[in-house]
């Protein structure tokens, strides 16, 4: 079908010179013909909201809460809840802030586009523009719509952000423009033909809407360790429950019961990841690498390889004037003839950009002009003195006289430089038309001019550090696979002999897989194998990032585990990437990743202090039920985690320095926690019997103080003559006992993790910083000074500081820290489960 079909099938009229009428377009705009963005997104506000407030782990805090609340536990209900409150409310505002992003893509530009109605230009809204309008297009103008030329009309189209093709294309009548493009050179008319959801530029933006985000290495650790320690609880919980159904225990008992068993779940860690990720993500952005999605500093941090586009990613989209190889006059003569020729074109490109810019020239007096073209591949100036050409090699080759300047073209062509011949007609009054078209005169060489892509500043560095730190650079670009090649050269990567994307298309997943691996530089690569060449990557179980700035390599920053996107480059890439270079500089990913690994450190010790809690608590839980000594915490004392583990998570998150991924995490965490839990739950345990017992018998005789007696009445409230008086007051000294004593070892635990002298290096060695260790000081005395004040102690159901408790906290404290120090510094638990003897190489 011809362009005047189409144009009359759209309803535009016979190559629809007159375009459409006003009333004729508002009547298609109101029949959902218009241009409008896709407004689709991938989940609601109350969507959001609904999963993270009413989560699976919510849900069970949530109904306890409301059970404390009835029975008028009000502190209870506040501490057992609270926490998972806060991390559902952070989460949701994480989302709910991505939802915002997601949906203000758009890939066209807010500017005004012209559109022909009523048989004259107006300016509308890209939005206005609906299916059988005509536009006008100039250059500099973006495409809006797709459709094809029509008839009298010649443009070049450069669609660098869509294919990757950094060279114009000539478009002429009956060739499609795509949306996303634009006009660089020419101007015609252009048909709507598909508008709104069905352009190019929508299916696109549609494609990159897809909520999507890796969950990083540590997250999916924390994700493993918070699901084992719920299923622990669930089974300890139901085992403790059938034995307070046995023992008749009343309803309030076990809720609080079940209130305390449900704060083992370690909820502060997804607060203490949101807030370690908030902070690395505002360093980040003041060092140029802003940050969309808030495990992307982290996530960088485990990158094994880099793929990166080449045009306005590697490169500035510019061009520099590599060399000027003089054919005949002196080389100040010929560079200032190159300099003012490039001056004197009217309408100015990349290349006569770069070349005014490093040779000297003036303007000239201009008689004639023929307009570079991608369809001539040459220009040329009349002037008072003659005409002047710069043009391809072999479109001048013909036209030259002399000897052929194929060795010294061919030369600089295989450095993947762009090549150009600067020549002069022999006859001054040559004709440059033959018939109105654009013909070539005899001509005689002048110089070479050889054209090199621009390199962004510290890219060589930046891949110098990647490989440094064991990251594998490839390139994947949309352009001529040896320019390609000499750009990554340029760039100080060498990876052999370039791939173009048509030699992948009949390879399969294994061969891709190969092929990808030996592979450095990839070019004439469609979008569609960028995402595929990502894929491969993730199958051999490489952390990949993309780097691109076009909508050709949107979907590729989607499949990647790290999307990165230039400031300067397409909407769409920059909202669907991870992180956005404000700068345009790849250096500022070295300290995003250096920050990512400051991340990591900071949570693998704060989980090595959350755990070793949880495994405490657990272990405590369990020996005192099955002691059948009462119950060994209530809500309000687990409330104490705030101070003893809440806290100095947080500073320890913040104070991180920056550490290699460990990839076995979980064996670490395992070599601190259970010697720790072990050791804190013995102590905590004999603590806890000791005292309910001396408590339990002592309340029972006959000689107690009347003081005593008020005390634990207030305590408890319990009057002395109920008859489970003894058993409550004992449980509450017991209590807290164990809460002093668990408290103060958790304070010291934090000195084996940051020693500030040897004495305490029994685990890791002195890093010298002295700020934990003043930490620990801070938060003994706030701590000690609590157990005087009545409001702390009521607050948190302890009672008040007493001697018997100072008499075997303090003996006990010194026994833990001894032996702990020899666990850790002799390996006990290796020892104790062979784990030496499975890492060590067999003999034979």
């Amino acid at each position: 079908m011809d362009v005047e079909a189409r144009g009359a099938e759209l309803g535009a009229g016979p190559g629809a010179p007159e375009g459409l009428s006003q009333r004729e377009a508002e009547a298609r705009h109101r029949r959902g013909e218009g241009n409008v963005a896709v407004s689709r997104s991938s989940r609601g506000y109350g969507q959001i909201l609904r999963t993270n407030v009413f989560s699976f782990f919510n849900l069970i805090l949530f109904t306890i809460g409301v059970a404390l609340l009835a029975l008028g536990r009000v502190n209870d209900a506040v501490v057992s809840v609270g926490l998972g409150l806060v991390n559902a409310a952070i989460s949701a505002v994480q989302e709910i802030r991505a939802k915002r992003k997601l949906d203000r893509l758009q890939l066209l530009s807010r500017g005004r586009v012209t559109v022909v109605r009523d048989g004259r230009d107006v300016e509308v809204l890209p939005e206005e523009v609906v299916r059988g309008d005509v536009l006008h297009v100039r250059p500099g103008d973006q495409v809006v719509v797709d459709g094809p030329v029509l008839a009298g009309g010649r443009i070049e189209a450069d669609e660098s952000l869509l294919t990757g093709e950094s060279d114009p294309q000539p478009k002429e009548a009956g060739d499609d423009l795509l949306s996303g493009s634009f006009c660089v050179a020419g101007e015609g008319r252009q048909l709507a033909r598909d508008v709104g959801a069905a352009s190019y530029a929508s299916r696109l933006t549609a494609d990159a809407r897809r909520g999507s985000t890796d969950a990083t290495p540590l997250q999916r650790r924390i994700g493993f360790v918070v699901r084992l320690v719920i299923c622990l609880v669930v089974l300890m919980s139901g085992a403790i429950l059938l034995q307070a159904a046995l023992e008749g225990l009343s309803l309030v008992r076990v809720v609080q019961t079940t209130a305390v068993l449900s704060g083992l779940v370690p909820y502060g860690l997804f607060l203490l990841v949101a807030v370690a990720y908030s902070v690395g993500a505002a360093k980040s952005a003041g060092q140029g690498a802003l940050v969309q999605q808030v495990n992307a500093v982290e996530s960088m941090s485990n990158v094994d390889v880099v793929c990166t586009d080449k045009t306005g990613t590697l490169t500035t989209g510019r061009l520099s004037l590599a060399e000027l190889v003089p054919l005949g006059p002196s080389a100040d003569d010929v560079g200032r003839l190159v300099g003012s020729l490039a001056r004197s074109a009217a309408a100015p490109n990349l290349t006569t950009t770069a070349l005014a810019g490093a040779l000297p020239g003036e303007p000239w007096q201009v008689r004639e002009e023929i307009p570079f073209s991608s369809s001539l591949r040459w220009s040329a100036l009349r002037t008072d003195e003659g005409v002047v050409v710069l043009g391809a090699p072999d479109a001048l080759a013909p036209h030259l006289s002399g000897e052929p300047l194929a060795g010294v073209v061919g030369e600089r062509t295989a450095q993947g430089l762009r090549v150009l011949i600067v020549a002069r007609a022999l006859d001054p009054r040559a004709s440059l038309r033959n018939g109105g078209r654009p013909r070539l005169p005899a001509l005689e060489p002048l110089a070479v001019v050889a054209l090199a892509d621009e390199l962004r500043p510290q890219v060589r560095e930046t891949i110098e550090a990647f490989r440094a730190d064991g990251v594998a650079v490839k390139v994947v670009s949309g352009d001529d696979p040896h320019t390609v090649a000499a750009l990554a050269r340029q760039a100080g990567l060498d990876g052999g002999a370039p791939v173009a994307g048509a030699d992948l298309d009949d390879l399969g997943d294994p061969e891709l897989d190969a092929l990808v691996d030996r592979t450095t530089v990839f070019g004439r690569v469609a979008p569609e194998q960028k995402e595929r060449l990502v894929a491969a990557l993730r199958r051999q179980g490489r952390y990949v990032a993309m780097l691109g700035d076009g909508v050709n390599d949107a979907r590729a920053l989607k499949a990647a585990h790290v999307g990165v996107a230039m400031r300067s480059g397409s909407a769409v890439t920059r909202d669907v990437a991870d992180i956005v270079l404000t700068d345009d500089s790849l250096a500022a990913l070295v300290p995003a990743r250096h920050e990512g690994r400051r991340i990591i450190g900071g949570i693998a010790t704060s989980m090595q202090v959350f755990l070793a809690r949880v495994g405490t608590q657990g272990l405590v839980i369990l020996a005192v039920t099955m002691l059948g000594l009462g119950f060994p915490y209530s809500p309000a004392q687990v409330g104490l985690t705030l101070l003893t583990v809440g806290v100095p998570t947080l500073f320890l998150t913040l104070w991180a320095r920056p550490v290699a991924p460990d990839q076995d995490l979980l064996g670490t965490l395992g070599r601190f926690v259970v010697p720790a839990a072990l050791l804190t739950a013995a102590g905590g345990v004999g603590l806890y019997a000791y005292h309910y017992t001396f408590l339990s018998e002592g309340l029972s005789g006959p000689d107690v103080p009347d003081g005593v007696l008020a005390a634990f009445e207030s305590y408890t409230g319990l009057s002395s003559d109920d008859v489970g008086f003894p058993e409550a007051a004992a449980t509450i000294g017991a209590q807290t006992a164990l809460s002093t004593f668990v408290s103060y070892a958790a304070f010291l635990l934090i000195l084996f993790l940051k020693p500030p002298h040897r004495l305490f290096a029994s685990w890791t060695g002195p890093d010298g910083d002295r700020r934990p260790a003043l930490l620990v000081v801070a938060l003994v005395a706030v701590f000690t000074a609590g157990l005087f004040l009545p409001a702390f102690t009521t607050y948190f159901g302890l009672t008040d500081a007493a001697d018997p408790v100072v008499m075997t906290v303090l003996p006990a404290l010194v026994l833990w820290f001894l032996c702990l120090t020899a666990a850790y510094r002799f390996r006990l638990l290796d020892r104790a489960l062979g784990l030496r003897q499975l890492q060590e190489p067999s003999a034979h």
